[in-house]
Parts: C-alpha cells; structure tokens; sequence
C-alpha cells in the first residue's frame, strides 16, 4: 500500500507540472507545440506589398515572424484572449510589428490512420483598409491523395466584424476555435496557418494554432496551463511533505 500511494503521490505532481495530458497526437509530429519549438513543422514568409492576397504555397522558401508562446493573455485583446488553448504552448504566426510581413507554418502527414483531424486556432488582426488591402489570416486543411481542400478559413481586417469576431479597440480577435474534420484514413493531409500584415506597412495580423491531431485540441484541456499558480503548487508540494512526514512516523513506530 505504502508503494502504490507513493506511486499515485508522484503521478499527481508530474501531472501537475505538465499540465493535462495529450493524446491522440498520432502521426502529427508536435501536433500540440508541446516540445517548445517548430520540430515537425515547415516555416516559411516573406513580404507583401499589395496585389493578389498572400496565399502559403507562395512562401516557401521562406522565413516570418514566427515564436512558440507560453500560457498568458494576448495584450491587443485587453487580455480576453488565451495565447494558448491546451497545455503549455501554441504558434504564433506573424506577430505585432507593421513591417508588410509575412509568416506560414505547415505540416503534412502521410498514409494518416485515423478518420478524424482536429485543431484549434485564434486570430487577431488590426482595423486597416478594404477587403483587397488588409492585413488577414488564412488557414487550410487539404486533403493531398484527392487534390481537395477540406476546410478553409480566409478573413482579412476589413471584413472581421462578424459574429465570429471581437473587437477591442483597433484590434479584431477571435476566441479559440475548434475544428473536428472527418477524413479518410490512409490518405496525405496538409494543414497550413498563414497571416499577413497589410501592404503598406501600417497594420498587423497575427493567428494562433495549437491541439493538432487526431482528437479535438489534441486531448488538452481548453484554457488550462502548465504548471498551477503559486499558491496551488505550495499546497500541492506542502501536502506532498505531510504525506512524506506521516509514512517515516509511521515507518518508525513499526521499527
């Protein structure tokens, strides 16, 4: 009994200390960005100043602004918006800085053996020009084996005011968005994120991506951390010392 509450003792502070566990990532490499960097994943960017709206496979070769986020709040939300959706980290493609940039993640899996993908996303995107001229994101799911896109989800500034977005004051945002998309299993997929910055230099856009895989938010537990606030922790790690203290008192009495 004493080995199996240590046992259970140690599994609650790794549990604790990780945050909820993923699963169902499958063949998704860092499907959850839980390694803390781009493993498994392509980036690319660039500029773009006006024309035909920046689309991914135009930005490979490539590099933009691209960072792997911890648990907070998004400050051009006024702190509505979670920077993650499960776990300890998400991508952030593109970032704040009006500079005509662009950024694009993407992943493809091959021979893929589940019939569900799954993934979360949020965007933010400053009030700039007109639906040819604005700062956007786009994000899209195709299906490689059958040449069709299976989901797509394209929106620029000037045309955010739906209800799917808020605004809080010069910025447009989404909350956290779940997308669950039957596909067949054994063929190729390709998701890639893209967001750009207006072409003039003047207003940005930014999207987060997290929870890829085979089961909705990757198995996380929407709006949770990785490690709890202080206070929790001591709590935690003080009952941890009572257990400790209360099986050697318990041990010697027995000697």
């Amino acid at each position: 009994m004493k080995k199996a509450f240590l046992f259970a003792g140690v599994a609650l502070a790794t549990a604790v200390m990780t945050g909820s566990a993923y699963a169902g990532v499958g063949q998704f490499n860092n499907g959850n960005f839980e390694s803390g960097n781009f493993s498994g994943w392509e980036q690319g960017g660039g500029s773009w100043g006006g024309g035909p709206y920046p689309q991914p496979g135009d930005y490979f070769p490539g590099s933009g602004p691209t960072s792997i986020t911890n648990v907070g709040f998004d400050a051009n939300t006024g702190g509505n918006l979670r920077t993650v959706y499960a776990g300890a980290h998400s991508a952030q493609v593109n970032n704040d800085v009006n500079d005509y940039s662009v950024a694009v993640i993407r992943q493809t899996v091959t021979n893929y053996s589940s019939n569900l993908i799954a993934f979360a996303y949020a965007a933010v995107l400053e009030s700039s020009h007109d639906t040819y001229d604005s700062d956007a994101f786009i994000i899209t799911l195709k299906d490689i084996t059958t040449g069709t896109t299976l989901f797509t989800k394209n929106v620029n500034s000037a045309t955010a005011s739906d209800n799917e977005f808020k605004q809080y004051g010069s910025w447009f945002y989404t909350d956290w968005t779940d997308v669950s998309i039957a596909v067949t299993a054994g063929n190729t997929y390709e998701l890639s994120l893209l967001a750009n910055d207006c072409p003039y230099g003047g207003h940005a856009g930014y999207a987060y991506l997290d929870g890829f895989g085979d089961v909705v938010g990757g198995g996380g537990t929407p709006g949770t951390g990785a490690v709890p606030e202080p206070a929790t922790w001591a709590l935690l790690i003080g009952g941890f010392a009572m257990t400790g203290g209360a099986l050697r008192r318990r041990r010697q009495a027995v000697a």
